[in-house]
């Protein structure tokens, strides 16, 4: 760079950048959701944010969203160390574009050291080679659960992920949503009872996946694209289309299932479906919360039961707002056994960016301190802190102004920032141990010894 030029600070396309009160809410968020995956029973794991590039593509592919090319740069003098390493070039590795498929790995290496069925949850960052623009972003958080079994795996914990994620929206109080619940045998039996061949069913599922997005007429144009027959197509677009209470979907799916050629499949995936919804019910979810909706198909290779995709009511166009499934084979790619699991996936980042612009949530104050200790002189310092540390030791967050100025300036700086109360000590105050509290929010001041000074805080924040 030559003399003068100005740097670029700006920040890299997709790659997001928090102001401490979208921070703070972020923060907020992970604490809510991380306490209701704990109170499952789910326990931390955290997986590199690079893996073999082998890994990554081992099932589901994702290959237009992985960033390549991630190896260490060593000097031509240190060369030597990664040759000795056994590692081979550029490409050999990437950044995960998931929690799934790193899990599979992650356990695959771990098998002998952990408990089956293993429960797990992440909140780490993930990548993906996508076009950058608003709410898609190439770096975000994403939170994760997953149970995985050693060849068997209860379909009540498919039963077990509504009822996770109806606590964590209820409890972050976003509004309305709906838990949409499909099963992938469902859609794969009825594909094969009209006739679809099984090289086709794949490329079925993902067009019918885009059904909210691209709309009915386009999905089936697209399905005769895929050779599909034209009666073929109408028969999928009449049977996602099916709708009704969970009880009449369920009702229609059976009376369907008798009077259609094979489908053993379509059956199995009704019986499972039932399991599951019966689950959903035993474990308190409201009826409101959750539907059966056969149009969701989750475009991922791995899925093969139990799907799911949630909905804000009222502000549908932001998407699904967590998503997830059942998935029988992908961590059996590793180890060449069958071992089921089940997870769902939370995008934070993207969620709380749509929900920010939505105006459905607010951030939070730029910091998280309750008080502020104002300086009135400087010769009192010695006792700001000791007032600032009793009150943190009763457990409030208090900032201490070190910086001696006008005591109005002193208040906004404190209103800037969201801080509720000020504790004002002068001279006389401190000879008779007492201290000035001020709430900002109110503007009313009332004395209080110092000996009470948190109590009074305390009884007042709540």
């Amino acid at each position: 760079m030559a003399k003068g030029d100005k740097i670029n600070f700006s920040t890299p396309s997709g790659f997001p950048e928090f102001l401490p009160s979208e921070k703070r809410l972020e923060l907020h968020l992970l604490d809510i959701i991380r306490r209701v995956f704990e109170s499952y029973g789910f326990t931390p794991i955290e997986t590199p944010a690079v893996e073999r590039l082998e890994v990554l593509q081992a099932k589901g592919n994702q290959g237009d969203n992985i960033i390549y090319g991630i190896d260490p740069i060593l000097p031509p003098n240190r060369q030597a160390e990664r040759d000795k390493s056994g590692e081979t070039g550029s490409e050999s590795r990437a950044l995960k574009f998931d929690q799934t498929v790193p899990l599979a790995a992650y356990i695959a290496r771990h098998l002998n050291e952990l408990i089956f069925p293993f429960a797990r949850y992440q909140t780490d960052v993930v990548f993906r080679g996508e076009r950058a623009k608003d709410g898609r972003f190439r770096q975000f958080r994403q939170c994760d659960i997953d149970v995985v079994a050693r060849r068997e795996l209860s379909l009540l914990y498919d039963a077990q992920m509504p009822a996770i994620i109806t606590e964590i929206f209820e409890a972050i109080n976003i509004g309305d949503f709906l838990i949409r619940i499909n099963n992938r045998k469902v859609l794969t039996g009825f594909f094969k009872s009209v006739g679809i061949a099984e090289n086709q069913i794949k490329s079925c599922i993902g067009i019918v996946d885009t059904l909210e997005k691209i709309g009915e007429s386009k999905v089936k144009q697209d399905l005769e694209k895929e050779g599909i027959l034209e009666e073929q197509a109408q028969k999928i677009i009449e049977f996602i289309k099916i709708n009704g209470s969970v009880d009449e979907v369920l009702d229609k799916l059976k009376h369907l299932a008798q009077n259609l050629p094979e489908t053993e499949q379509l059956s199995l995936g009704i019986t499972e479906l039932e399991t599951v919804i019966t689950g959903v019910r035993n474990l308190g979810v409201a009826e409101n919360r959750f539907c059966i909706d056969l149009s969701i198909a989750r475009g991922l290779d791995y899925y093969t039961g139990t799907v799911y995709e949630t909905t804000l009511l009222g502000h549908e166009a932001l998407g699904s707002i967590c998503s997830g499934g059942r998935y029988e084979e992908l961590v059996g790619v590793f180890l060449g056994e069958k071992m089921p699991g089940v997870g769902i996936s939370i995008g934070l980042t993207r969620l709380i960016s749509r929900l920010l612009k939505a105006g459905i949530l607010n951030t939070l104050a730029a910091t998280p301190a309750q008080v502020m200790v104002v300086n009135m002189q400087e010769d009192l310092m010695p006792t700001y802190l000791k007032v600032s540390q009793n009150l943190r030791q009763a457990g409030i967050n208090v900032i201490t102004n070190f910086d001696k100025r006008p005591l109005g300036k002193q208040f906004q700086l404190a209103d800037k920032q969201g801080i509720q109360f000020c504790v004002i000590i002068g001279s006389e105050e401190a000879a008779a141990q007492k201290s000035s509290l001020k709430d900002l929010k109110t503007g009313e001041q009332v004395e209080v010894l110092l000996e009470n000074l948190a109590g009074e805080i305390k009884r007042r924040l709540t």
